[in-house]
C-alpha cells in the first residue's frame, strides 16, 4: 500500500530506482484516490483514460536504462496534474470555458515536450477560472473546485484545479500559470509550495494566452525540492517563444543572507492572525541566520491599479481570436455581426466578458494615454523600485495573500476578489520569481486554514528563492 498522504516526487523517484514499487502501482493508487475524492472536489475536468498505459511505459524505459547502463530521470513515472490551458497533444483543452469545451490541442507545450521527454505520466487536466481569470476558481464554465482543507472554501485561482489535486493527493505535484498570483495565492491556499518563475524562464508555447506579458507556467509541490526539480526539467530557452530567457544571461548578486520587508504594505487589509503568523516566519527565518531589514516600495501601493488595467487591455486583445469563425464554439446569427456577439456572449461567462469590456474601454481612442498608457510608465517605476529594495537582500518577503481561503460565493463584488491580489500581482508586472511556501494556519469556524509566506527574488535568482525557501522549511 503506497501512502500518498507524504508522498514526494524525491521519495517516489528513489522508490521506483529501487522498485520498491512500479509506475504502474503508483498511478493506480492516485487513481483510486481520484476516483474517490474528486466527485467532492471537482479538481479534475478530465481524467485521463491511459493512465496505466502511460506508466507501463515508463516502467519499460526504466528498464531499458538499466539495461543500458544509464540512469534514469528523475521525474520518469511521476504521476502529475495539468492546468486545463496548458497544451497536450491530441487532449482536450477548453481554459474551463464553454468557448472551447470541445477544442483537442494540435500541439504540445514546451513545457509538456520536456516533461513527456522526462518520462511523466499525466493524470489528467485540473479545473481553473476560466481562461484563467479570477482568484477563487469559482468562474470555471464547468462548477468550482472546493479548498481540501474545507468543502464550504475556495482553492483559491485561477489555478485552483492544480493546487488542489497537490493538496487532496490526488497528484504527487502539478503545473499551473500565474498571471497575477495565480500559483501562489491557491498554494497559500491549500497549503503547498507554488513557483511563478522569472519572466520568459519557462516557455510560454502552448500556454492560453490570457495576459502575455504577464503569464507564467510554474508548478506546485508538497516541499520546496520537488517544486525545484519540476522547474528544472521545464525551464529553458525555447525558439517557439521569442520572450523566453536562458537563465544563465542573468548576474546574480552574491547572497548576504538578508530578507527585505516593505512594511507599509502591511499597515491595512491584512488579517491580524495572518500578519502575526508572517510575524513568526520572520523570526524563524532569523533563528536560520537571516537578517531582516525594512524596505520600502513606493509604487507597490499601485500595482493593483496598474494590474487591472495592463491585464484586461492584453485579455481584451489575446481572447479576440475567439470570433466563432476559426474555432471553438460557434452559434449561428442573423449576420456575421450576431455571429460574433452571439458566439462570445454564449462561450464566455460573465468575469471574462467583464475583462474585455474594461480592456477595450482603456485601449479606445481617448482612453489610451489616460488609462493604459500611465499604467505602463507606472509599471516601469515599479520594476525599477523592486529593483532597487532587492539590492543588497537576498529576497523581499510578504504575507501570499491577506487571507486565508475565503468561502464559496463570499467574494460575490468583483472588486472585492481583485483585492486578494494585493501583495502578489507585483511580481508580475515587474517579471520578478516569487514562491509561495506554507507558513502555518490560522482558525476560521473551528478549522484551521493553510496560509503562504511570499518570497521575490531578483531576475534569474531562483537558486536564491529556493535556497531562502528551504532553509525556512527546516
Amino acid at each position: 500500500m503506497i501512502d500518498l498522504t507524504t508522498l514526494t516526487i524525491a521519495e517516489a523517484s528513489a522508490k521506483l530506482a529501487t522498485k520498491e514499487y512500479s509506475a504502474v502501482g503508483l498511478a493506480r493508487a492516485y487513481k483510486d484516490a481520484i476516483n474517490d475524492k474528486n466527485a467532492e472536489l471537482n479538481v479534475y475536468l478530465e481524467v485521463f483514460d491511459d493512465i496505466e498505459e502511460q506508466a507501463l511505459a515508463a516502467d519499460a524505459r526504466r528498464a531499458q536504462d538499466e539495461k543500458d547502463g544509464k540512469t534514469s530521470h528523475p521525474l520518469l513515472g511521476i504521476p502529475l496534474a495539468i492546468k486545463d490551458n496548458i497544451l497536450i497533444e491530441g487532449r482536450r483543452a477548453s481554459a474551463a470555458s464553454k468557448m472551447l469545451e470541445n477544442y483537442t490541442a494540435a500541439y504540445d507545450a514546451t513545457a509538456i515536450r520536456k516533461l513527456k521527454e522526462a518520462g511523466v505520466v499525466f493524470l489528467g487536466r485540473t479545473n481553473m477560472d476560466e481562461f484563467a481569470m479570477g482568484g477563487s476558481t469559482e468562474n470555471s464554465a464547468f462548477g468550482p473546485t472546493k479548498n481540501p482543507h474545507d468543502t464550504s472554501r475556495v482553492a483559491g485561482g485561477s489555478s485552483g484545479g492544480s493546487a488542489a489535486a497537490v493538496a487532496a493527493n490526488l497528484a504527487l505535484a502539478s503545473l499551473g500559470s500565474d498571471t497575477g498570483g495565480s500559483i501562489r495565492e491557491p498554494a497559500s491556499f491549500c497549503g503547498m509550495v507554488g513557483l511563478k518563475p522569472t519572466y520568459g524562464a519557462v516557455s510560454r508555447s502552448g500556454l492560453m494566452a490570457m495576459g502575455s506579458s504577464l503569464d507564467q507556467i510554474g508548478p506546485f509541490a508538497k516541499n520546496v525540492t520537488d517544486a525545484q526539480m519540476l522547474f528544472d526539467a521545464i525551464a529553458g530557452l525555447d525558439p517557439l517563444d521569442s520572450t523566453s530567457v536562458d537563465l544563465a544571461t542573468y548576474t546574480t548578486q552574491p547572497q548576504n543572507k538578508t530578507i527585505g520587508v516593505p512594511r507599509d504594505l502591511l499597515k491595512e487589509g491584512v488579517d491580524s492572525d495572518v500578519l502575526a503568523q508572517f510575524e513568526q516566519s520572520l523570526d524563524a527565518l532569523r533563528a536560520q541566520g537571516y537578517k531582516v531589514v525594512d524596505v520600502s516600495i513606493p509604487s507597490a501601493s499601485l500595482a493593483l491599479a496598474v494590474y487591472y488595467v495592463i491585464m484586461p487591455a492584453e485579455v481584451s486583445s489575446n481572447l479576440a481570436r475567439f470570433d466563432g469563425v476559426r474555432y471553438g464554439l460557434s452559434v449561428k446569427g442573423e449576420n456575421l455581426i450576431d455571429d460574433y456577439a452571439t458566439t462570445r456572449e454564449i462561450g464566455f461567462g460573465p468575469e471574462v466578458r467583464r475583462r474585455i469590456m474594461l480592456g477595450t474601454y482603456v485601449l479606445s481612442s481617448g482612453y489610451y494615454d489616460a488609462y493604459y498608457g500611465k499604467a505602463t510608465i507606472a509599471r516601469t517605476q515599479l520594476a525599477r523600485e523592486v529593483a532597487a529594495a532587492l539590492d543588497g537582500i537576498d529576497v523581499i518577503a510578504t504575507p501570499t495573500a491577506p487571507c486565508p481561503a475565503t468561502r464559496l460565493g463570499e467574494k460575490s463584488d468583483p472588486l472585492a476578489m481583485y483585492l486578494l491580489d494585493i501583495f502578489t500581482v507585483t511580481a508580475n508586472l515587474t517579471g520578478n520569481p516569487a514562491i509561495s511556501i506554507p507558513m502555518g494556519t490560522v482558525d476560521r469556524d473551528g478549522n484551521q486554514l493553510p496560509v503562504g509566506l511570499q518570497l521575490t527574488a531578483a531576475h534569474g535568482a531562483e537558486a536564491t528563492l529556493f535556497e531562502v525557501a528551504k532553509a525556512f522549511e527546516q
